[in-house]
């Protein structure tokens, strides 16, 4: 295991065209065992791909911006300081609906999460 501290300089983003990921904390970047922490940005008037995380649990919290969010068959609204919490295995994916981009802060219950998307 690495250092407890990451440089803000030493992180680098994994650019989209939808927005970008920042993975902060993870199994994969050496610095937490058992839980994955990062950073989401969905660019204004996009949208992230449908997908589910079958080995773990999610916690999404919007910072800024505003979202429509599916969650199985469900949709739910987003305002800056709404906190979305999604099951293992459940597929899900956000629209960024407001006038600024989407900043969220995104937790998952397992130090390397899985990621399937729908249709593959």
């Amino acid at each position: 295991m690495s250092a407890p501290l990451r440089k803000a300089a030493a992180i680098d983003p994994i650019v989209e065209d939808w927005g970008r990921l920042t993975w902060l904390a993870s199994r994969q970047v050496a610095n937490v065992e058992d839980m994955t922490l990062g950073r989401v940005v969905i660019k204004r008037g996009r949208s992230n791909p449908r997908h589910c995380h079958p080995d773990c649990e999610e916690v999404l919290y919007l910072l800024a911006g505003r979202l429509e969010h599916s969650l199985g068959d469900e949709t739910f609204t987003l305002e800056a300081g709404d906190v979305l919490a999604i099951p293992a295995g459940v597929f899900h994916h956000a629209d960024s609906v407001g006038d600024v981009d989407a900043d969220t802060i995104v937790a998952y219950s397992a130090g390397e999460r899985g990621f399937v998307l729908e249709n593959s």
